[in-house]
């Protein structure tokens, strides 16, 4: 990979590992409904003008259906519970659950039968998985608001549930397109409901910054970054940022958080780690546009 891909990838695993961190600071002064609607508008106003410009919208809003299932399951329903979710277990916590995205994307393979086969690696993969779940969860439960874990579980299986959709229904559209309005969509049905819910005092600056971080870092510049990273170093290298993420969320939650870093946490990441890797490391790469959402952006 030239210096350039390299660049990019140290850029997107901070960035993707950067927001349960922003997250975390901004739920204490905002509802999730309202981070969602911000995040959301802010990545739609930055994206939607460049995707006009290249002439991207039209054929996208003309499969309006599909996307609009892919818009619910990708954003909508994972960034409302996982914002929701971290109003009670670490930003740290959240992270590492979500690292188990390829695991539950290596079974969802399976049960739809698109040629991947169970052999004694992928055997291997998944049992280490679950174990590192437990290790995270089960080693500390009364600790643990097992239903915000729950929460995240919808998320990571979400998350899986994606990219099948964009790859079967929206993989010959424009990627920016697609996400620009996806963001748009979102943010629109958000509107009403983040209206109701508005903080009646303003935000002191810490979670106003964390929004905007949110919505022009993490989503808007993220999106045209990974598009760069993708062309740069192809689609199969820059999965790889899935494993890197959870590492950078752990380090900004212990050391601007103050979170706790256990040796539950270490066995667990270790895992889950390995199990993705055993799990999905033969699978065939996607072509580049798929792969855009196979990459859960929290």
């Amino acid at each position: 990979m030239t210096r350039r891909g390299f660049l990019l990838f140290a850029a997107m695993g901070l960035i993707w590992g950067l927001p349960y961190l922003l997250i975390k600071v901004a739920v204490r002064a905002v509802e999730p409904s309202v981070l969602v609607l911000a995040r959301t508008a802010i990545g739609a106003a930055l994206l939607l003008p460049v995707a006009i410009r290249r002439r991207e919208l039209g054929p996208v809003l003309r499969r309006w259906k599909p996307l609009v299932i892919y818009t619910a399951i990708e954003i909508a329903g994972p960034w409302l519970l996982l914002s929701t979710a971290e109003k009670r277990v670490s930003s740290s916590l959240a992270g590492l659950l979500v690292s188990a995205v390829p695991l539950v994307g290596a079974v969802l393979s399976l049960a739809l039968r698109d040629g991947q086969e169970v052999n004694a690696r992928m055997g291997a993969g998944l049992v280490l998985g679950v174990a590192g779940v437990a290790a995270l969860v089960g080693l500390d439960v009364h600790g643990t608001d097992m239903g915000a874990v729950a929460m995240i579980g919808v998320v990571v299986v979400c998350y899986a549930v994606g990219p099948v959709i964009l790859v079967r229904t929206l993989a010959d559209l424009p990627s920016l397109g697609v996400v620009a309005v996806s963001l748009a969509l979102c943010a629109l049905v958000y509107a009403p409901i983040g209206a109701l819910q508005w903080p009646s005092r303003t935000p002191s600056a810490r979670p106003l910054l964390a929004l905007v971080v949110l919505g022009v870092v993490c989503t808007a510049i993220a999106f045209v970054l990974f598009f760069h990273l993708i062309a740069e170093a192809g689609p199969l290298r820059a999965t790889v940022i899935t494993y890197v993420n959870p590492a950078v969320a752990v380090t900004l939650g212990v050391v601007f958080l103050h979170e706790k870093f256990k040796a539950s946490t270490a066995l667990g990441f270790g895992l889950i780690l390995a199990g993705s890797f055993l799990a999905t490391g033969r699978r065939r790469a996607p072509e580049a546009g798929p792969m855009v959402a196979a990459i859960p952006e929290p």
